[in-house]
């Protein structure tokens, strides 16, 4: 089945003291592609995102954000006592006896150094991982459930011009004969004008060698073939389970090859048209499977 890659979802929780808010963005991307921004308390987490999100997707380009509101006591900063009084004692030394010189403990605790992170326990890190898992899971299946119903618009177009193509094809392969047959009888007509006024015979062998000689280098049974071959290719991934989007790409490129084959090969009008029906419905195919997983 064919799943869009674009897609958007997310989820909410509140646990405790805190309040939890993911949300997964994804666009087209020929591969797959994370950017996973998470606070700076749960950043040790990103590579063990990165996987999960490998795990159920396998195309696009994803941005992943965590929100965090925590309103335990436990949120703070700790202050870094030594870095403060380090600051201190050089902000004196520059200050010197100056009475009017006076340190804004709020400034203070802005440079570098002065406020950092607490430690997390390894208990602490293994319960923030199962409740991260619990949300983007619950994310991926909204944005999951947004591509597949995209995706079933995207099959359906697909689908119709394949079949497009599919009645290009049997109008082109029902007047393949009728080609040759017009061939030998304009070639015919055309001999015998010029041969009227005089006494030369009309040789069948020769005619029929020329008309063969056409018929060789006019043939496109070939080409059809493989491109009614590629058009069921098409249809049997576009039903299968697993993503079949980078092998869709190649296969319309395959078609349109084809397709141009046949076009340098053909000196028909009729046939001519059909072929730039089938090259027309081939691009709509290459600009669409670009959003197919």
């Amino acid at each position: 089945m064919i799943h869009s890659m674009t897609g958007f979802g997310e989820t909410r929780l509140e646990a405790g003291d805190h309040a939890y808010h993911l949300e997964i963005r994804s666009v087209n991307n020929r591969y797959f592609k994370a950017a996973v921004h998470l606070p700076d308390d749960y950043a040790f987490l990103e590579i063990k995102v990165e996987r999960l999100l490998r795990q159920r997707l396998t195309r696009g380009s994803l941005t992943l954000r965590l929100f965090v509101r925590d309103l335990s006591p436990q949120a703070a900063l700790e202050i870094n006592t030594a870095a403060v009084q380090a600051y201190l004692t050089h902000l004196r030394r520059m200050a010197g006896e100056d009475p009017q010189v006076s340190v804004d403990l709020a400034t203070l605790l802005t440079l570098p150094g002065a406020c950092q992170p607490r430690e997390i326990a390894e208990a602490e890190q293994e319960q923030k991982w199962e409740i991260l898992k619990r949300l983007i899971h619950a994310a991926l299946e909204r944005l999951i459930e947004m591509r597949a119903t995209e995706g079933q618009a995207l099959a359906e177009d697909l689908s119709s011009h394949c079949e497009r193509m599919r009645t290009s094809l049997e109008l082109i392969r029902a007047r393949g004969p009728l080609v040759i047959e017009e061939y030998r009888d304009r070639l015919t007509a055309r001999i015998a004008q010029l041969i009227a006024d005089s006494s030369v015979q009309l040789a069948e062998e020769d005619l029929l060698k020329e008309v063969s000689i056409y018929a060789d280098r006019s043939d496109i049974s070939e080409e059809l073939s493989r491109l009614g071959g590629h058009l069921e290719q098409f249809a049997t991934l576009m039903a299968g389970s697993e993503p079949p989007g980078r092998k869709l790409e190649f296969i319309a490129q395959e078609m349109l090859r084809e397709a141009n084959t046949m076009g340098s090969k053909t000196g028909d009008a009729t046939i001519a048209r059909e072929i730039i029906e089938i090259k027309s419905a081939v691009d709509r195919i290459k600009e669409q499977v670009q959003n197919a997983e």
